[in-house]
């Protein structure tokens, strides 16, 4: 079975070398408009039409059975994926995803931002720049307004595959409440990790991969 990574918001394959590391097999990461890429003026960032966009890419690929793992706004690209070519995915990784109802206004979730960075180690500032200047300010804008008009609690229930769900300890952008929830919508089972806060695909590589793992090859 293959392992297919989308990157957050902003970032691009780099974020996900420590998960890649860690894992044992090959792993590829598909970058879509505003995730990893720039996009045109007139392309649609919608979680469905990424969906797709990303369907597109796994099947160019050839894979034909893949663990989706999306991360924060990603992980409504991948839900939105697997709803629309079910016979593709055999599970989802769900990492700090967003889309929390409590922190649906703009205001409220760059104070929930500003509360996790708080937690990220400052070493992490190099690699956050390369990425999020790889993407570009108007990718990342025009994705995050689209991520945010979409509710991902409402299609959640529709999924019939083993979903797990992460979460840095200090991630406040993706609290325990909304994680518990998304697991409990999707049938699946939600983790809180011993460290990190929302970028735990830089720091917590190890117990992701083993995440993955628990999919890719289940008892």
């Amino acid at each position: 079975m293959s392992v297919v990574l989308v990157p957050g918001l902003g970032l691009g394959p780099e974020s996900y070398e420590p998960v890649r590391a860690c894992l044992d097999q090959p792993a590829e990461v598909v970058r879509l408009p505003g995730y990893g890429r720039t996009s045109r003026r007139h392309e649609d960032l919608s979680p469905p039409a990424l969906g797709e966009a990303l369907i597109r890419e796994v099947q160019a690929l050839g894979i034909t059975s893949a663990v989706l793992v999306g991360h924060s706004a990603s992980c409504q690209i991948v839900v939105e994926a697997a709803l629309a070519r079910p016979e593709l995915v055999a599970g989802l990784v769900l990492i700090g995803p967003i889309g929390d109802p409590t922190a649906s206004a703009f205001w409220r979730l760059a104070e929930r931002w500003i509360r996790s960075a708080v937690h990220e180690p400052l070493q992490l500032i190099p690699t956050l720049r390369r990425q999020y200047a790889g993407t570009g300010p108007i990718a990342m804008t025009r994705g995050l307004r689209a991520a945010q008009r979409h509710d991902l609690s409402r299609t959640l229930e529709d999924l019939k595959i083993p979903v797990v769900v992460l979460r840095g300890k200090h991630d406040r952008i993706a609290p325990a409440s909304w994680t518990d929830q998304v697991a409990r919508l999707s049938g699946g089972t939600a983790q809180t990790l011993p460290t990190g806060s929302h970028l735990p695909v830089l720091t917590c590589g190890p117990e992701i991969a083993h995440a993955i793992q628990t999919l890719t090859t289940p008892d």
